[in-house]
């Protein structure tokens, strides 16, 4: 991010971002969103599923966050706690990016069989989210996919993109994750719309 951009971004200091990185080639792109909310001064805590860790390791993302990853329901800490739900209680925003055909599915249907599942599933009443959908373009405009749309957007579910362009399987056409720069400046305008739960809980 330029001096440029730092400047026109508004400061996100006080914000926590729950990042959960689904299994798709845009994984890559998180990374980078990591290093920008970072920059923007939120806390990110990134939550994976199996799938994302064939595309990029946990450590990538420890790295950029200065955090602990968190990869499973299962996963041990330092003091117990039930993580589907403590992550979603301190998160002011939820973001799914990449949000496969797969991930939007189980969303819109109450599935809750790994720790993004479950997150999503126990955001309800803590946090909003936003989805970041990339895929295949005839994955994207099949009907179930479309019907999960709607269904998440009547609850209330925020979501960017899918953009137009070059995709992983060498065609293109619309299913491009939204760009790193992009994504990051839906969150803003989703969380200055109120006070960090910091500040609320600090008041």
């Amino acid at each position: 991010m330029s001096k440029t951009d730092r400047s026109e971004q508004a400061s996100l200091e006080g914000y926590e971002v729950l990042l959960c990185v689904t299994g798709g080639i845009a994984c890559y792109k998180c990374a980078d969103l990591t290093s920008k909310l970072v920059q923007a001064g939120a806390g990110v805590t990134v939550a994976m599923t199996d799938s994302a860790q064939q595309f990029i390791t946990p450590l990538t993302f420890q790295t950029l966050s200065a955090r602990q990853v968190y990869t499973s329901v299962w996963q041990s800490s330092r003091e117990y706690d039930t993580q589907h739900i403590s992550l979603t209680d301190l998160a002011d925003l939820m973001v799914v990016a990449p949000a496969t055909a797969n991930i939007m599915a189980k969303l819109a249907h109450g599935i809750a069989d790994d720790l993004v599942s479950s997150l999503a599933l126990s955001s309800h009443g803590q946090c909003d989210i936003l989805l970041a959908p990339a895929m295949n373009t005839r994955m994207w405009e099949a009907p179930a996919t479309q019907d999960n749309l709607q269904r998440l957007l009547g609850w209330g579910v925020h979501t960017i993109g899918p953009n137009e362009g070059f995709l992983a399987c060498r065609s293109v056409g619309r299913g491009r994750m939204a760009e790193p720069a992009e994504i990051l400046s839906d969150i803003s305008r989703l969380l200055v719309r109120k006070p960090a739960k910091k500040h609320h809980t600090a008041s």
